[in-house]
């Protein structure tokens, strides 16, 4: 019997489908008996990098304006719901989780046809369209935030995480590591897997400021903005892409961010934020993950219409060792560490169910 995970498209919604699987593993499921459903980006490579069986269907999703693309829509959806429930049937799939985006509506719609039990795990304070579509259809909803917009009945688990985020690295050895100072702060600066060009270029806009202040940066510029690591020096350090995220955190006295997936490895590592949320998405989605970690004092919210002001705050923040002390004890009090686990067994205990 085989467990199925819905995840595709962003960093946002497939690390942390992978986070559910490979906790179904570590409780004793076999790793061929996790199957991924995606499309053709990124899960494409890191569900079978990572050992796992990888069903990709073709995916589209709604234009929120007048097109003629959107006539195209049933066929693909309709197609796309035939293939995997033939998969599902053939696999003897006993439950399934859908983690939001296009891929969740053929494959809630696929499980409700054979009648198996389908969850969803919504990782925004405000759902996207296609969970707040399918938690309809839903036996469980999950939710990253005490309250979820959209996806009332949501239980607050968290954000699904991966264990290595967890793992535990001395400030010392993580900024040697990167060749930083281990006695002068760090700012850590990211974006995503691909970079944010607003917080790359508030770097390049401050560098000289903070630099003047000693403080050092840490920055995650994406896969997409390598060539800036030629023109770090003097305490400003360029890392296009970092698969040990822990080391990151360890590094970093505060890290300024989008507002997505990385909320929960923020509150999860305890680590103080300023949190620059990005207007795209489902309902301006970012913002109110931001103001949810403001709210309880774990993170600094900045606009982008108000980036200039990102300058002159790390300053202030970085020399005020008190308050960043009170934002880190903040943000491990909203962390749910466990979410991943705790999906898990909840699938566990759905799986063979008819509905």
């Amino acid at each position: 019997m085989t467990y199925a995970i819905a995840a595709a498209g962003t960093g946002g919604h497939v690390f942390p489908g992978l986070a559910v699987g490979e906790a179904l593993v570590a409780d004793g499921v076999q790793q061929s008996d996790v199957l991924y459903v995606g499309g053709t980006r990124l899960e494409a490579s890191v569900y079978p990098e990572a050992g796992f069986p990888f069903l990709s269907v073709e995916l589209m999703g709604l234009q929120r304006r007048l097109t003629a693309q959107n006539l195209k829509l049933p066929l693909v959806v309709k197609r796309a719901v035939d293939r995997i429930a033939g998969e599902f049937h053939e696999r003897e799939v006993g439950v399934v989780l859908g983690l939001g985006g296009y891929v969740t509506v053929p494959t809630g719609l696929a499980a409700r046809r054979l009648g198996i039990p389908f969850c969803v795990s919504e990782q925004n304070a405000h759902a996207g369209l296609a969970n707040r579509l399918m938690s309809r259809l839903a036996v469980r909803s999950f939710g990253a935030f005490p309250e979820t917009v959209g996806m009332p009945d949501a239980t607050w688990v968290g954000n699904p995480i991966r264990q290595s985020i967890l793992s535990s690295e001395p400030a010392s050895a993580a900024r040697a590591s990167y060749g930083l100072d281990p006695d002068a702060p760090v700012l850590g600066v990211f974006g995503g897997s691909l970079g944010a060009k607003v917080l790359n270029d508030a770097v390049d806009d401050n560098i000289a400021r903070w630099r003047a202040a000693g403080i050092q940066v840490l920055h995650l510029v994406g896969t997409r903005n390598a060539e800036l690591s030629a023109r770090a020096e003097g305490g400003w350090k360029v890392v296009p892409f970092e698969d040990r995220m822990h080391r990151f955190y360890a590094a970093c006295d505060l890290v300024v961010a989008r507002a997505g997936g990385a909320v929960a490895e923020l509150t999860a590592t305890g680590t103080p934020s300023v949190l620059v949320p990005g207007s795209f998405g489902s309902g301006g989605h970012q913002h109110a993950n931001a103001d949810a970690l403001e709210r309880v004092g774990a993170a600094v919210v900045v606009t982008e219409e108000d980036i200039g002001d990102l300058g002159p705050l790390v300053v202030d923040l970085l020399g005020d060792r008190p308050r960043v002390a009170r934002m880190a004890e903040a943000a491990r009090s909203f962390a749910k560490p466990q979410a991943a686990a705790n999906i898990g067994a909840a699938m566990r205990e759905l799986h063979g169910r008819v509905t």
